[in-house]
C-alpha cells in the first residue's frame, strides 16, 4: 500500500496546515481536528507552577526530579513566565536535580543546568521480565535519590507522569515531603465536543492512522482522553492504527500515559516529513505488533480503583461486590469449537501456536468478540511450564500431550529443574503483554497455570491415566520424593504466575484439572500445603481463582487458602458448594459443558437454574463446571453468554 491509500488525522497545531498541504501534494489524506482554544499547553502557567518557581527562589525545595524530557522543559517553561529567569535558572542549579531520562537531560543542559545525577535510561531486561523504561522510571530513580543521601524530612518535588505509585510509595517511605507537578494543563470543557467526536471517529476506523506534532498538541489529545473518559486508548481505540510522532517529546508523552507510538520521524520540514513516512509504512505495518510487545510494560495495578477494568462486572465479583450482571466466561472459550480457531490451527502445530503471542492474542479476541463475555484468558496450555523443568513434551495427533521422559525414578526426580527465571517462558508473557494491548481497555484478562498434583501427574505418568497408579505409587509409596517434586513444581509455579502478573494479568487461575482422583485425606496430607503456598505467593490485590475438578469432596480444602475465587464443577448443586465454601468466598461455576449440545431454550432453562442457585448473592462469577467441549456449537455458547446476561440483570 501506499500513501495515497491511508487515511490521516492530526491535531491543529504549527504547522499542521502545511503538513496537510504536503499531503495532499503526495495524493495522500490528513485531516486536521481543532479542538479550539489555547493551543501552547506545554507553557501555560498554572498555580502549581508559580508555586514551584517561588519554592525553588527562596530555597524551599531540597530536590527536583524530571522524568521526560518535555515535562522538564515543559515545567521550567511555565516557571520563568512568573518568575526572572537567570535568579530562577541559578536557584535551579543550586539544588540537588535528578534527571530520570537522556532527554531530560538534554533539556536541562539546553538551560545551562547540569543534573546532579544522571539515570541510566537504557538497561538490560533482567530475568523476572522487567521492562528497562519501567526500571529507569522508578527503581534506578529512587536509587539515584538515595546515593544523594538521606531524603528525610527532604522537600522534593517530582515531575507528574503517568503511574508513578511505586516511586511515589519509595520515596515517602523513605521520609521525603513531596510535591507532585503536572507539566501540562488538561483541556477545558468548551473543548469536549470536538475531543469526543475525533475519538468516535478513530474508533470506528475513519483513520488509518494518528500523527502527533509536538508536545503541546500530544498532551492536550491525552489529557482530553483521560479527562472524557479513554483512560487507556492504546489498549483499545489506537491498536489497528499507525501511531507516527514527529519528534521525542510527543512520544515520549504518549509512552508516558500508556500509548504506544509505533515510529518517531527524523524528518522536519513538511515534504521530507510525507517523504518519510511514505517510505516506512510498510515496514511500520510490518513491525506494529512486535513493538507493542516490546513496549508494553505491566499494566496498571490491579488495586488501581483507576483502572478502566477494574469495575469491570467480573473484577467486582472477585471481590464480592455487588454486580449489575452476572459476569460470565468460559474455561477453553478460544479452543477447537471456534471455526476460526480451527483455521488458524490447520497451518500451525499446538505448541508452535503456544509460542506465538500474535496468534494466541487473535484466537482469544476473536473468541471474545464473538460471545460477548466479560473476562478473557489468556491462550496458552497448561504443560509448557514443564520443558523448562526437564520434560520432553510432545503434543501426539490423537494422543494430547506425551511426555517422552516420564519421572519414575530417583535419577529423574533429581533430574527435575525449579524454574530459576521466565525467560524460557518469555512467550508466555509476550502472550499476555500482546492479549492485555489487543483486549478493550476494560477486559480484565486472566492468567493460568496448572496445580502441582495436574503437573506431577503429567510428569509422572507420562500423558493422560485413568487411576494414576504411577503418580500414587511415589505419593503412597516414598512421601520424601514426593516432597521434592511438589516443592520445585511449586517454586516454579509461584515464579511463573508471578511473572504473568507483571505482564498484565489481573487475575490467576489454578487448574487443578486431576485433582478428582484423591480422597479428602489424601488431597489434605499430600497436595494441599503446595497450592495453599502457590495462592499465598500471589499478591494480595490479585485475585486467584482456586479450580479443581471431579471430586466435591475437596471444596473446603481449596477454600483453606488465600484464593478470592473457587471454582466449582457442575457435580455439586452451587448453592451447597456455596454453603461449604462460605459466603465471604466468591465462587466460580457451574454449568454442566454438555448442555451447550443442546438447545438455546434448554440452555437457557439450566443457566436459571445454576443463578437460581446463586440467589442474586454478591461474588458470583458464571461459568461452565469445566472446558467446552468441541464439538459445541459457537451459537450455543453465544446463547448461554446471552441469557446470563439477561437473566441476571439487576
Amino acid at each position: 500500500m501506499e500513501i495515497k491509500d491511508f487515511r490521516f488525522v492530526t491535531l491543529a497545531g504549527p504547522g499542521s496546515a502545511e503538513l496537510e498541504s504536503a499531503f495532499t501534494a503526495a495524493g495522500g489524506c490528513l485531516s486536521v481536528c481543532d479542538f479550539g482554544g489555547e493551543l501552547n499547553l506545554a507553557i501555560r502557567p498554572s498555580r502549581e507552577h508559580a508555586d514551584f518557581a517561588n519554592r525553588v527562589l527562596t530555597g524551599d525545595i531540597d530536590t527536583v526530579v524530571f522524568v521526560t524530557g518535555a515535562g522538564a522543559r515543559a515545567l521550567i517553561e511555565s516557571a520563568l513566565q512568573t518568575a526572572p529567569r537567570q535568579r530562577f535558572l541559578d536557584g535551579l542549579a543550586d539544588i540537588r536535580t535528578v534527571s530520570g531520562s537522556a532527554a531530560a537531560t538534554e533539556v536541562l543542559q539546553g538551560f545551562e543546568i547540569q543534573p546532579t545525577v544522571e539515570v541510566v535510561e537504557k538497561l538490560a531486561k533482567s530475568g523476572n521480565g522487567d521492562d528497562p523504561a519501567e526500571l529507569a522510571m522508578w527503581r534506578q530513580i529512587l536509587i539515584a535519590v538515595d546515593r544523594q543521601g538521606s531524603s528525610v524530612n527532604q522537600n522534593i518535588a517530582l515531575e507528574k507522569t503517568a503511574d508513578q505509585s511505586s516511586l511515589i510509595s519509595g520515596l515517602e517511605s523513605r521520609g521525603a515531603r513531596l510535591t507532585l507537578l503536572a507539566p501540562f494543563m488538561i483541556g477545558v470543557p468548551s473543548e469536549a465536543s470536538a475531543a469526543v467526536d475525533l475519538f468516535e471517529r478513530i474508533d470506528v476506523g475513519e483513520y488509518h492512522g494518528v500523527i502527533f506534532s509536538d508536545a503541546a498538541t500530544t498532551a492536550r489529545f491525552v489529557n482530553l482522553a483521560k479527562q472524557f473518559g479513554r483512560v487507556r486508548l492504546t489498549s483499545h481505540l489506537l491498536d489497528d492504527h499507525l501511531v507516527i510522532c514527529q519528534n521525542v517529546d510527543a512520544a515520549e508523552i504518549l509512552q508516558d500515559h500508556g500509548f504506544m507510538p509505533d515510529y518517531v520521524l527524523n524528518a522536519v520540514a513538511p515534504v521530507a516529513v510525507v517523504a518519510e513516512i511514505g517510505d516506512n509504512l510498510g515496514s511500520i505495518q510490518k513491525q506494529k505488533h512486535l513493538i507493542r510487545i516490546n513496549m508494553s510494560g505491566p499494566a496498571t495495578s490491579p488495586a488501581d480503583p483507576q483502572a478502566p477494568w477494574y469495575n469491570n462486572p467480573f473484577m467486582k465479583a472477585c471481590r464480592g461486590e455487588p454486580t449489575d450482571v452476572t459476569p460470565i466466561w468460559m474455561m477453553r472459550q478460544a479452543g477447537r469449537y471456534m471455526q476460526e480457531y480451527r483455521d488458524v490451527r490447520s497451518k500451525i502445530s499446538f505448541l508452535d501456536l503456544c509460542a506465538n503471542p500474535q496468534l494466541c492474542s487473535e484466537v482469544m479476541c476473536t473468541a471474545v468478540n464473538r460471545l460477548g463475555v466479560d473476562a478473557a484468558i489468556i491462550f496458552s496450555d497448561l504443560l509448557p511450564i514443564l520443558v523448562p523443568m526437564g520434560s520432553d513434551l510432545e503434543f501426539v495427533k490423537g494422543d494430547g500431550p506425551v511426555i517422552h521422559n516420564p519421572v519414575r525414578t530417583s535419577a529423574d526426580i533429581d533430574r527435575i529443574k525449579v524454574l530459576e527465571s521466565n525467560e524460557p517462558l518469555q512467550f508466555v508473557m509476550d502472550t499476555v503483554r500482546q492479549t492485555r494491548n489487543d483486549l478493550p481497555a476494560d477486559m480484565p484478562l486472566i492468567g493460568f497455570s496448572g496445580a502441582p498434583f495436574t503437573l506431577a501427574s503429567y510428569m509422572i505418568e507420562g500423558g493422560s491415566s485413568r487411576n494414576y497408579h504411577n503418580t500414587k505409587k511415589i505419593m503412597y509409596g516414598d512421601p520424601a520424593a514426593w516432597q521434592v517434586i511438589m516443592q520445585k513444581l511449586t517454586d516454579s509455579i509461584s515464579l511463573y504466575v508471578a511473572g504473568q502478573v507483571e505482564a498484565g494479568a489481573q487475575c490467576i487461575q489454578l487448574f487443578d484439572s486431576w485433582a478428582g482422583c484423591l480422597s479428602y485425606e489424601d488431597y489434605k496430607k499430600y497436595v494441599h500445603p503446595y497450592v495453599k503456598s502457590i495462592i499465598a505467593s500471589v499478591p494480595s490485590s490479585v485475585p486467584v481463582i482456586n479450580f479443581a475438578t471431579g471430586n466435591p469432596a475437596l471444596l473446603p480444602l481449596l477454600a483453606d487458602t488465600a484464593a478470592s475465587v473457587v471454582g466449582i464443577d457442575w457435580r455439586v448443586r452451587l448453592d451447597v458448594a456455596w454453603e461449604t465454601v462460605g459466603h465471604d468466598r466468591a465462587v466460580q461455576g457451574n454449568l454442566d459443558p454438555t448442555v451447550l449440545l443442546t438447545d438455546p431454550k434448554e440452555i437457557r432453562r439450566q443457566a436459571q437454574i445454576v443463578l437460581d442457585q446463586a440467589g442474586g448473592r454478591p461474588g458470583h462469577i458464571f461459568n461452565l463446571g469445566h472446558g467446552i467441549l468441541p464439538m459445541t456449537p459457537v451459537d450455543n455458547a453465544i446463547a448461554l453468554v446471552d441469557a446470563v446476561h439477561e437473566l441476571s440483570s439487576r
